[in-house]
């Protein structure tokens, strides 16, 4: 099993004081710096001059995790969104990952873990990352219905999002879950609770609405989702049909 990495803290410095996080946003600011450090000496430890050994990205992978290394690099890229030494493919990526601007009169503190290796070079570390991120073939948006935010969520399977996972749980069968109710299942509703039940383990618990990518359509659903599908929905009916009216 995966280690559990260090949280990466998804707001500014600013926002952090408002909600009185500081010690997270710092923690979390001090991992992406190691992490620019680890990214940087890896490339200067796997390029020969000519080739970038094919391993380089997962060596950092392993020591700070897929979402803390997606971050650091949407982060230098979205920087360089000038440079066309980078695949366009990859500055796309960049910038579906949300970076907040944190910059003050002082301090640029995005700054700090900007990876600053040779532009070409680091373009093919993020491709060897995104290869590596799409080997665990994780559900997204073109498994799940359009139109999600008009959805209603309850009884039907909902795509959790990576980003909402630990990295232990980077993993298909934890991204499926049967909404059961909450008022955030239902698309005109104000409020954001969304209770489900996982398929694969079945365990039972809240999450808010945003944290879905969106509803499965049948046609991704796999043939050991449909199984326990299947078995969660005779259960609930055995366990209705029991029920005695008073």
């Amino acid at each position: 099993m995966a280690n559990d990495f260090p949280y990466v803290y998804p707001y500014s410095r600013e926002e952090a004081k408002r909600l009185n996080q500081l010690p997270l946003w710092r923690d979390s600011h001090k991992e992406n710096v190691a992490c620019k450090d680890a990214i940087e000496e890896a490339i200067r430890r796997d390029f020969d001059g000519m080739y970038l050994d094919k391993d380089c990205a997962e060596s950092v992978i392993a020591k700070f995790g897929y979402h803390r290394v997606a971050y650091v690099l949407a982060n230098s890229l979205q920087r360089k969104d000038y440079d066309g030494r980078f695949s366009r493919g990859n500055h796309d990526w960049a910038k579906q990952n949300y970076i907040p601007p944190d910059k003050d009169a002082y301090t640029d503190s995005n700054s700090k873990f900007a990876v600053d290796s040779h532009p070409a070079v680091l373009d093919g570390f993020v491709n060897q990352y995104r290869r590596a991120y799409q080997s665990l073939a994780l559900f997204d948006h073109t498994h799940c219905l359009p139109d999600t935010e008009k959805q209603d969520f309850e009884g039907k399977v909902v795509v959790l999002s990576p980003k909402a996972l630990k990295e232990s749980c980077l993993t298909a069968q934890d991204q499926l879950w049967l909404c059961t109710g909450g008022f955030g299942a239902h698309a005109v509703a104000r409020g954001r609770a969304v209770f489900a039940t996982n398929l694969a383990d079945g365990e039972k618990t809240r999450w808010d609405r945003t944290d879905f990518v969106g509803v499965l359509a049948d046609s991704h659903l796999p043939d050991w989702a449909i199984e326990k599908l299947s078995e969660m929905r005779e259960q609930e009916s055995s366990a209705m049909g029991g029920m005695e009216m008073k």
